[in-house]
């Protein structure tokens, strides 16, 4: 968990840097910028942000005077960025299969994010933890795609087809280890302890 923390800041804050337009793009994003500017800007500093403040605010799940605020602005930057992301995708110089990996990747973060702000509103506590906590596991696919990128070129791989795979696992991989170590969450009073302290720590919130 410490070493995701401390992967998130560079590639958020390299993220956001981007789309601020401080740091120079790879040519394939350069294109999607110039086909997008104001879109593929806005993509760029909420996902980023996303990506930062959602690695925060499951730190402070302890602390309900810092979780319940931020998790707010995690939301909306989530929201910005999973929408932005679809016309991205589509603009993108991948190919057809990693465009799909991307607009899925999307879609899912949207989903689950209204999800868990729908339990939230239902004080589905545990739900809500289940959701948000899937949602983070969706997130940390920039962390494992940028990963995956630099180890296909240091590794001299066929790169569209090592991109195409990697826009599919770097989220579903995470996402589906989420949702096991969750289920607990929703088994009430047979729940582990780790999981129903996390519950329980949602539910002050």
């Amino acid at each position: 968990m410490i070493a995701i923390g401390l992967l998130t800041l560079p590639i958020g804050l390299a993220a956001v840097a981007s789309g601020l337009g401080v740091l120079r793009l790879p040519y394939p994003l350069f294109v999607v910028l110039q086909r997008l500017p104001i879109i593929f800007s806005l993509h760029m500093i909420a996902s980023g942000a996303a990506l930062m403040i959602v690695a925060l605010v499951i730190l402070l799940r302890r602390y309900p005077a810092w979780h319940r605020p931020l998790g707010r602005i995690a939301a909306g930057c989530v929201l910005i960025g999973g929408f932005t992301s679809l016309p991205v995708a589509m603009a993108s110089e991948a190919n057809a299969m990693a465009r799909a990996g991307f607009i899925a990747q999307g879609t899912v973060w949207i989903a689950l994010t209204v999800a868990g702000l729908l339990a939230l509103r239902a004080r589905d506590f545990r739900r809500h933890a289940r959701c948000m906590l899937a949602m983070a596991a969706v997130t940390s696919g920039a962390i494992w795609l940028r990963l995956a990128t630099t180890a296909a070129v240091q590794l001299m791989w066929s790169f569209a087809p090592a991109y195409a795979s990697a826009a599919w696992l770097c989220w579903l991989v995470p996402l589906l280890i989420a949702i096991g170590s969750t289920r607990g969450l929703a088994a009430g009073p047979g729940a582990s302890p780790d999981l129903a302290r996390l519950a329980n720590a949602v539910n002050k919130a």
